[in-house]
């Protein structure tokens, strides 16, 4: 399973995105994006380094606060619960 942590995109040029995510700048393809992209905006992207899909801010806000919560809990947080025996 593969995690989407929402960049917000800091500069837009010839169908390329810069994006910053947890303070990591990525440079993306947005060339799988059937919509505009603007400076502000909040994008997912796969391994690839393709944006699939622009996210609604707060949403996007609020994973990141979430992220960051769980991130700061340290490798000790149980995010799926106790497995099973």
């Amino acid at each position: 399973m593969c995690l989407a942590a929402p960049s917000r995109v800091i500069e837009v040029q010839d169908g390329v995105a810069i994006t910053d995510c947890f303070g990591q700048r990525r440079q993306v393809s947005l060339l799988l994006l059937d919509e505009e992209v603007a400076v502000g905006d909040y994008l997912l992207i796969q391994a690839g380094g393709f944006a699939f899909e622009r996210v609604d801010a707060a949403q996007a806000e609020e994973a990141l606060a979430l992220m960051e919560k769980l991130m700061a809990q340290g490798t000790d947080a149980r995010i799926w619960g106790e497995a099973s025996e």
